[in-house]
């Protein structure tokens, strides 16, 4: 018969998200980190500025953006960068992985 070979699990999906707990975002309103359709300018701005300020007293703002990064997610504040912001990350991180 041959041998059994055992699997590593995953670690628990709760465990792995503990730090929302901790995340500074938790009481404030989602639509703060979200910008909605045709916004430009002025209140774009304003709200990206005050997203960011949230983000910035955050303890747990680099697990946030590693999440944000490792995920691909594409819309929102995570971590203190917006979309194009993450983007430009990532971008940089695949050109010092092939050098």
């Amino acid at each position: 018969m041959p041998a059994l070979k055992l699997l590593k699990l995953p670690p628990p999906v709760a465990e792995s998200w503990d730090w929302q707990m901790h995340a500074e975002c938790r009481d404030v309103d989602g639509s703060l980190f979200f910008h909605p359709d045709n916004e430009r300018g002025a209140a774009r701005e304003n709200r990206l500025v005050a997203a960011k300020t949230v983000c910035g007293q955050c303890a747990v703002r680099e697990e946030c953006l590693e999440y944000a990064l490792e995920s691909g997610e594409r819309h929102g504040i995570w971590g203190g960068l917006s979309e194009d912001e993450r983007t430009r990350v990532r971008r940089g991180q695949r050109r010092t992985s092939r050098s």
